[in-house]
């Protein structure tokens, strides 16, 4: 039987506040894509930039402006709100639905990306400088110490590259247009949404299976090298014709943003 404690959670999850909250924090999701993106552009034409190109980039971008760490501080709650919906989805959201328990695991799995990323904006306002690409090296290095350590980089490598691969099956086959209300816009404003959704899915896709694939090869090869979306998007730049390559995929992140962001609008919850 649900307890008072379950009851009040279930009503926090359900509430209002918490939905405009988690709203928001899909517009700060949006934003932080936008933003790599824009790195991205700046890495692949010559622009002066000192910040990586990843998320944490992305958030020390962020702290420069005017009112930066206040902004960070809004971007980090909001996503932690976001992380909070999404688990409120995994225990109660799905019940006697079609696929209930693969759409509870994809809840739990968003929250933590959410929740992970609204810690990571904290940390930043809090004047933390560390790129994503050195935690992940970080972490990597200590995985390698551990007996059997390399296969579980390997087996991490191929896991990323598999969540790379359903970001692109999820924008061929417009999957995700379950997660938005298209019904209630207009077929040009709907349209133009889903070619979002595609082309956004399908770039970070590419990227995220770049990311899996660099940790597989370097770890397999023994050839430490950048490790993170940061070092996938200079090793695509180092590509023959690599300019255009990341520039198609810096635009695909923007897009990706831009569809968070009219989630925030349209999306059920």
């Amino acid at each position: 039987m649900p307890t008072a404690a379950s009851n009040v959670a279930r009503q926090v999850g359900d509430s209002m506040p918490l939905e405009i909250l988690a709203r928001a924090g899909l517009i700060a999701y949006g934003l932080i894509h936008i933003l790599v993106g824009w790195l991205a552009l700046l890495m692949a034409w010559g622009g002066s930039t000192a910040a990586s190109s990843d998320l944490s980039g992305a958030l020390q971008t962020v702290a420069k402006q005017p009112f930066g760490n206040i902004m960070l501080w809004l971007v980090a709650g909001c996503l932690v709100a976001l992380a909070l919906w999404q688990v409120s989805e995994s225990i109660w959201g799905h019940r006697n639905r079609e696929g209930a328990k693969r759409k509870r695991v994809v809840s739990g799995t968003k929250a933590l990306v959410y929740a992970a990323l609204g810690v990571s904006a904290a940390r930043v306002a809090l004047g933390s400088r560390s790129s994503s690409s050195g935690q992940q090296q970080e972490a990597t290095s200590g995985l390698l110490t551990l007996p059997a350590g390399r296969v579980m980089v390997v087996v991490a490598g191929i896991i990323i590259i598999g969540v790379g691969v359903a970001h692109v099956v999820k924008g061929v086959k417009k999957s995700f247009l379950k997660e938005i209300a298209t019904s209630s816009m207009s077929p040009v404003a709907g349209q133009g949404v889903t070619r979002l959704g595609q082309i956004g899915y399908i770039a970070k896709g590419v990227a995220v299976g770049a990311v899996g694939g660099l940790l597989t090869y370097a770890t397999v090869t023994f050839d430490p090298q950048r490790q993170g979306l940061d070092g996938a998007l200079h090793a695509i730049l180092a590509q023959p014709s690599g300019k255009f390559l990341l520039t198609v995929l810096a635009l695909g992140f923007v897009a990706f943003g831009l569809f968070a962001m009219l989630q925030s609008r349209y999306r059920p919850m």
